[in-house]
């Protein structure tokens, strides 16, 4: 959890099974971290969620900052002669 970020009530509950070798990493994760089981699978939960649908969501800017992103997508192709060579070698992947 963020230090002194004032958290909203909880009144939602969720209930997990898990096996027995679960419980005890989860238990002694959250001991190291010194956070309660709870806060520490929340925590963990929260941020997974958040990475999973970051590229899903949309980002709202100011009208400014879209206006400069589209004068960038706007702007002529420019010829890059080192990156050309690069990518006319072949790759580690090849």
């Amino acid at each position: 959890m963020l230090p002194n970020k004032p958290q909203p009530a909880k009144s939602e509950r969720i209930s997990v099974r898990v096996s027995p070798t679960q419980r005890e990493l989860l238990g002694a994760a959250s001991r190291v971290s010194a956070v309660t089981l709870t806060d520490f699978i929340l925590e963990a939960a929260t941020a997974h969620a958040e990475d999973v649908l970051a590229d899903r969501r949309s980002f709202p800017v100011s009208d400014e900052a879209y206006r400069a992103f589209v004068e960038l997508l706007d702007r002529p192709v420019q010829s890059k002669p080192r990156l050309r060579e690069l990518l006319s070698k072949p790759s580690a992947f090849d």
